[in-house]
């Protein structure tokens, strides 16, 4: 889950993505839940932690 508030668009969560869940849409990260496996790399690697995996 993006929290649209805090994401800065920096493509960090993007290119560290094993699966390419993550896209940019209107400005934002967008996760693909069909495609995300729950690793937590984009969590881990957000620099104003904008990402939280719920699993």
């Amino acid at each position: 889950m993006v929290d649209e508030k805090k994401c800065i668009t920096c493509g960090s969560c993007m290119s560290i993505c094993p699966v390419g869940a993550i896209k940019i849409v209107n400005g934002k990260a967008k996760i693909d839940p069909k495609k995300c496996i729950k690793c937590g790399s984009c969590a881990q690697f957000c620099p104003v932690s904008a990402i939280e995996i719920k699993k």
